[in-house]
Formats: C-alpha cells, sequence, structure tokens
C-alpha cells in the first residue's frame, strides 16, 4: 500500500481545516493549496477565513485569526500564512491547544493565540517528514503547511510533525496596548480596517466599561483625528445615514463608523491612527462634531 493511499485510509470524519493568507483570489495559490491538501485527505472540509489580510502585515493577519477561530468546533486545524519572511531561516511552527491547531511561519502571526491559550504542544514543523519535495523556497503555503494540515486531519500524531519547542521562544509582536493615560483618558488605535470602511480598535467592551464605569455610554466621547465623537452607538443604524458613529461591534471592540459611508475614507485613518475616549459631563447627546 504506497502513503498517500494509507494516509487517506485514516480519513475518518476529518476535521475542519481554513485558511488565512495574504494570497488574495486574483492568482492560482489558494487553490493550489486545496488542491493539495484534498490530494492527501479527500474528506477534508476546508473553510475560508480570508485572503485579504494586506500583504505582508502580519499584525493584521494576527488580529483576523484570534478573531475567527473560535468559531469553529473542536478539532479544527488553521492554516495561517502571511509570511514576508518565505524561504528565510525563519521556522514554520504548529501548536496545539486543547480544542484547535495552528500552523503558522514563526513571525509574530501566532501572537494573540499565544497569549490568550494554554498551549499543550509545539513544535518547529519538518517539511522533509510530510512535506511536498522538493519544498519551493516561495510557496511554502503549498509544499509545507497544505501536507502538514492534511496529514493531521487524516490522523497523523501531532509530535511526528517535527521536534518539540518551547512556546515561550515563539515570536511575539510587539502590539500596542489600549491604556489609561496620566490624564485619565482611555487611549488605544486603530488596529484593522475592514472593508467596509471601519476602524477596529483595540479598545475592547471591558476596558471601556471599566473607564467609563456606571455612566450611561452618552458620557463618554471618542476622539479620532480632527473628530470627536458624542457617545456610543448600539447599532450602525442609531446614527443618521452619512454621519460618522462609534459602536461595540461584534468583535466586542469599539468600532468608528459611518452609517452607510466609510469611516476610514472620511477621516484618513490607516492602522496604528491613534483613538482617545475621555469622560464628558452629562447632557451631550449622541453625534459629531
Amino acid at each position: 500500500m504506497n502513503h498517500r493511499h494509507d494516509v487517506t485510509e485514516r480519513a475518518v470524519s476529518a476535521p475542519v481545516i481554513t485558511l488565512l493568507t495574504d494570497f488574495g483570489l486574483e492568482d492560482e495559490y489558494v487553490g493550489v493549496m486545496k488542491g493539495v491538501i484534498l490530494s492527501l485527505c479527500p474528506d477534508a472540509r476546508i473553510i475560508d477565513i480570508s485572503h485579504h489580510v494586506a500583504p505582508q502585515n502580519v499584525s493584521e493577519g494576527a488580529f483576523m485569526l484570534h478573531s475567527a477561530y473560535r468559531y469553529f468546533p473542536a478539532g479544527s486545524i488553521h492554516i495561517a500564512v502571511v509570511d514576508p519572511g518565505v524561504g528565510t531561516s525563519r521556522s514554520i511552527v504548529a501548536i496545539q491547544t486543547q480544542s484547535h491547531v495552528f500552523l503558522a511561519p514563526d513571525n509574530g502571526l501566532l501572537t494573540l493565540i499565544l497569549e490568550e491559550t494554554p498551549i499543550d504542544q509545539a513544535v518547529c514543523v519538518d517539511p522533509s517528514r510530510h512535506g511536498r519535495i522538493p519544498v519551493s523556497r516561495t510557496f511554502h503555503g503549498r509544499d509545507v503547511f497544505a501536507p502538514a494540515a492534511a496529514h493531521l486531519a487524516c490522523g497523523i500524531d501531532f509530535a511526528s510533525l517535527g521536534p518539540a519547542v518551547d512556546p515561550r521562544s515563539l515570536l511575539r509582536l510587539p502590539l500596542e496596548r489600549a491604556h489609561i493615560t496620566d490624564g485619565g483618558d482611555l487611549a488605544g488605535s486603530v488596529i484593522h480596517i475592514d472593508r467596509f470602511g471601519n476602524l477596529i480598535t483595540n479598545i475592547d467592551r471591558h476596558l471601556l466599561n471599566l473607564f467609563s464605569g456606571s455612566g450611561p455610554a452618552a458620557e463618554v466621547e471618542i476622539m479620532v483625528g480632527r473628530h470627536i465623537i458624542h457617545g456610543i452607538s448600539n447599532t450602525y443604524s442609531d446614527a443618521t445615514p452619512g454621519r460618522l458613529m462609534a459602536v461595540i461591534g461584534s468583535r466586542e471592540v469599539l468600532e468608528i463608523a459611518v452609517n452607510q459611508g466609510d469611516a476610514a475614507d472620511r477621516i484618513g485613518a490607516k492602522t496604528g491612527h491613534p483613538v482617545l475616549a475621555r469622560k464628558v459631563k452629562s447632557g451631550k447627546t449622541v453625534g459629531t462634531h
């Protein structure tokens, strides 16, 4: 029995394999990765998280992966390839948590997962064990990540991917954290801009509630660029069309949005743009100026 057939025989109730990349969909790269996975594990269920991470933007990829993975069933295998260092000496790593497996370059893409979730095992993926040979210097998604995930989905032991590594040794990005300033304001920044132009910040609901205390949302104002937004809205439709607003979005973080418009375009903001929340006297109405 050849190796490929042996792997396929073990594909019983194969888990979900997710893909997150900066490859876009104009070229064949994503389709080729799926072809490799299905050639080795025909029963694999492949789900696209996104292929529109900004090119080489590792921090944006880390944010998207962290935002998405928890909504997949236990046992899911997550491939994340935002890899400016492809072909260099950077390692490819796999980590196993209680419920999920992640495959990514060791470039900080797993930062938020490593900070939030206890790691059961971590290995440095050895392409010679389960990869496609020869391994391209420019397409590890096809030759290393996809085969490793397919073999895992078909039942190989996680530890067989490569030598064990200490999870504490894996690279972490120096991500900026929202914080209370010396002046008593809550300072954060834009960490992602979605396709609607909404500015996604690193100020989460819990931190905003701690900052505002028991006061109503109308007693907090948000400063971004030259704009001041009075109060936090409950939904996008709370503001009149075309008006700038602040809202806690589905990711449970503060967003700056324009009802039926594009906040990033309106403000001229990019990732890293500062956002400031401050307490104001009651009596102001929700709005902007």
